[in-house]
């Protein structure tokens, strides 16, 4: 944040000081006009903080708490910054609502939503992805899995690990005869919105029956799962056997350090998948050619045989209108800075949660969309 100067005043008030003592005037004027200078500059310096509030994205909070917000502070200690792990859903209400600053999200908002809310913005500052977790005792290496077969999995329609359609597509694997758990989000999810989109697009009956959405109406089996967060879903994953569920890539590490097991995913080519950085790369050169000018797209299921086929673009929801000029500076300039490939989209920062930074023409959308921002103007 760019803070402007009071050097000229301050170099006026010590002249004025110089020329009333040389006319002879106490020390005690000059001190009670050395503690109103103090006081003035203490006033401003406290003008000068600004505090920017993030909630949101579980699958975003890595980055932002461990990574961007610590950076950001010693470069800017002006700048106070809090983030929270609350789901992508309420981070979108959040942010519309006002009572935060940036609303953190793996889904850009609806039609309906930006119709009642022109005043949004969605600003992608990131690529990532979604993996597949699963808890197998005994079974080693990556499963294949399809989204047909995970739509009728958490359709109750396929019930345990050794049904005939996930042996088709797993040669030489010896599957358990257990039922099988699925773990779905509890709380308002982007993650939850990219899973469904996988389903939706790989099967028609998932689509017309549930769609796909930050929440939508599970099946409701029995045998499922309600956790709230990536790290709920990665506990719930963890202490129980032959569970199933979907994970944001920034909480990988932890999974894989828990022994649950991930799937490579069969995507538009028919081709089976890990998610890797040069998979993602993959499908996010096919994905950004399509981006709007407002930036809200799906990048789930692009074309490519070495394509993963759930990504996304990780993002911030602010208002175009903040309350205040200061606000505003500050919300631009750590935008700016959370978008700089040598800065805060480096790898230094998104290697570490196996995020990718934007594509050149993707950072140059988000950058004017980061210029809209304005304050003082309500």
């Amino acid at each position: 944040m760019k803070v402007r100067s009071k050097w000229f005043a301050g170099l006026a008030a010590v002249a004025a000081v110089g020329v009333v003592a040389g006319c002879g005037t106490s020390n005690s004027s000059s001190s009670t006009q050395n503690a109103a200078t103090s006081n003035t500059s203490q006033q401003a310096a406290s003008v000068a903080k600004v505090t920017l509030t993030e909630t949101g994205s579980s699958l975003l909070y890595p980055l932002f708490n461990a990574q961007w917000i610590p950076a950001y502070h010693k470069l800017h200690p002006d700048v106070e910054m809090t983030a929270a792990s609350t789901g992508s859903g309420t981070g979108i209400s959040d942010a519309i609502a006002g009572t935060v600053d940036i609303g953190a999200s793996d889904a850009y908002m609806a039609d309906a939503q930006i119709q009642q809310h022109p005043d949004m913005l969605n600003i992608p500052v990131a690529i990532s992805a979604q993996q597949i977790m699963y808890n197998l005792p005994g079974v080693k290496g990556h499963l294949h899995l399809n989204g047909q077969v995970l739509a009728e999995i958490y359709e109750g329609k396929i019930q345990y690990w050794d049904d005939a359609k996930i042996k088709a597509i797993n040669p030489g694997v010896k599957l358990p005869h257990q039922i099988i758990k699925p773990v779905v989000r509890s709380d308002g999810s982007g993650d939850t919105f990219l899973f469904t989109q996988y389903l939706s697009k790989s099967s028609a009956e998932w689509n017309q029956n549930y769609g796909f959405g930050t929440t939508i109406s599970w099946p409701g089996l029995q045998t499922e799962i309600g956790a709230k967060g990536n790290q709920g879903v990665v506990a719930a994953l963890s202490k129980t056997a032959y569970s199933v569920g979907y994970v944001g890539i920034s909480w990988l590490d932890k999974a894989v350090q828990q022994g649950l097991g991930y799937a490579a995913l069969e995507n538009k080519s028919g081709s089976y998948v890990l998610p890797t950085s040069a998979s993602i790369q993959a499908a996010a050169q096919q994905g950004v050619k399509n981006v709007p000018a407002d930036e809200r797209i799906s990048l789930i299921d692009e074309p490519g045989a070495n394509s993963y086929p759930i990504i996304n673009f990780e993002y911030v929801i602010v208002k175009d209108d903040q309350p205040n000029a200061a606000k505003a500076d500050a919300l631009k300039t750590f935008l700016e800075w959370a978008i700089n490939p040598s800065q805060g989209n480096s790898a230094k920062f998104l290697t570490p949660v196996h995020f990718l930074p934007l594509p050149t023409s993707v950072h140059a959308k988000s950058e004017a969309q980061i210029q809209k921002i304005k304050g003082g103007h309500r």
